[in-house]
């Protein structure tokens, strides 16, 4: 669900876009530990918190290989009935450094919710940066969306045992005055349709896109992103529960890489 993780390590990869520090436990080896305050924790443009904040920790060990592993996790609230209030991913990969330009990084996740392990999930996750330019995508498996009551009481059963695909391009760069800049398009399909109109039509797939602005100050990255879906209110509520956690916002955060 969650795509900060791979974008965690390539910051610690990408030195010249950022002034993150890790902990040196060998001439092999490298900890790094962020803490991260978000107000919104979207994953592919989708509110996984209610709109509400959300604080957020990544680990992860790194070998001058290439090879790292990792955990990340965030609290969560799906409403209704639901009684996880934590994700928590166990990731592993290879980061590829080919030149000073480019690279290409590769990983597994393992998602677990606990008190909901039906919504366990893992996917498999490629980055490639050229020059700035991202190209990546993902593929999960065993997607089981939320059981909720509509608001006339009728019951409705969550996507069940679905696969997902992803694909995104995106850009990333550095502007005048350190500042960090990031823009991503995705599109993801649930190859079953999932998503439902008023009119009676309905969809697999959906569109989002994110407009990143990042700069370090006083030891801490601030960042401040525009996200926003295609999709409508109803298509959301079908999805989701509620209508309101696909449209655009502002998502503002801070982190500190130790």
């Amino acid at each position: 669900m969650n795509a900060l993780p791979a974008l965690a390590l390539a910051s610690l990869a990408l030195a010249p876009l950022c002034s993150t520090q890790a902990i040196e436990l060998s001439d092999q080896f490298t900890l790094s530990i962020t803490p991260t305050i978000i107000s919104d924790y979207r994953a592919s443009g989708l509110s996984q918190t209610q709109g509400d904040p959300a604080g957020q920790l990544n680990i992860v060990l790194s070998h001058i290989s290439g090879l790292y592993a990792g955990v990340w996790t965030s609290n969560v609230d799906f409403g209704y009935e639901s009684k996880t209030r934590q994700e928590i991913e166990y990731y592993a990969g290879y980061y590829w450094q080919m030149t000073d330009d480019i690279s290409l990084d590769t990983f597994y996740t393992q998602y677990e919710f606990p008190r909901e392990s039906q919504f366990n999930q893992s996917d498999i996750q490629a980055t490639l940066d050229i020059y700035g330019v991202l190209l990546g995508g993902k593929y999960v498996s065993n997607i089981k969306g939320p059981d909720y009551e509509d608001e006339d009481g009728n019951w409705h059963t969550g996507a069940q045992d679905e696969d997902l695909a992803s694909a995104f391009i995106g850009y990333r760069t550095q502007l005048p005055a350190e500042i960090g800049f990031e823009a991503r398009y995705e599109y993801v399909d649930y190859k079953d349709d999932v998503f439902f109109s008023d009119d009676g039509s309905s969809r697999p797939d959906y569109r989002n896109w994110e407009i990143k602005l990042s700069r370090d100050l006083i030891g801490v990255t601030w960042g401040l992103s525009y996200i926003d879906t295609d999709l409508s209110k109803t298509e959301c509520q079908s999805f989701t529960g509620f209508d309101d956690l696909c449209g655009a916002t502002l998502v503002a955060s801070a982190s500190k890489t130790f």
